[in-house]
């Protein structure tokens, strides 16, 4: 096989895997506050305390995924112009 073939297989077996976890699972983890919907911070003993909620999630701890907001804009785009 030749180095141009294996390259476009792994691009596309990659491609498909992240499609498919796209749409078992639509939403993952907030990447600023690990999930926890809100940040973390130490107090003067260095004890953790809770802090602000996290304005990336607005405090739910989950994200939509990039694949799975485009493909809600495509088919948005798709049902207004088929109308």
């Amino acid at each position: 096989m030749t180095p141009a073939l294996l390259a476009i297989a792994c691009l596309l077996i990659v491609t498909l895997g992240y499609i498919s976890v796209c749409a078992a699972s639509p939403f993952g983890t907030c990447r600023r506050c690990n999930g926890f919907g809100f940040a973390t911070t130490a107090d003067r003993k260095g004890r953790p305390k809770r802090g602000k909620t996290c304005r990336r999630c607005r405090g739910h701890g989950k994200r939509i995924r990039i694949g799975r907001w485009l493909y809600n804009r495509a088919s948005h785009t798709y049902r207004q112009g088929t109308r």
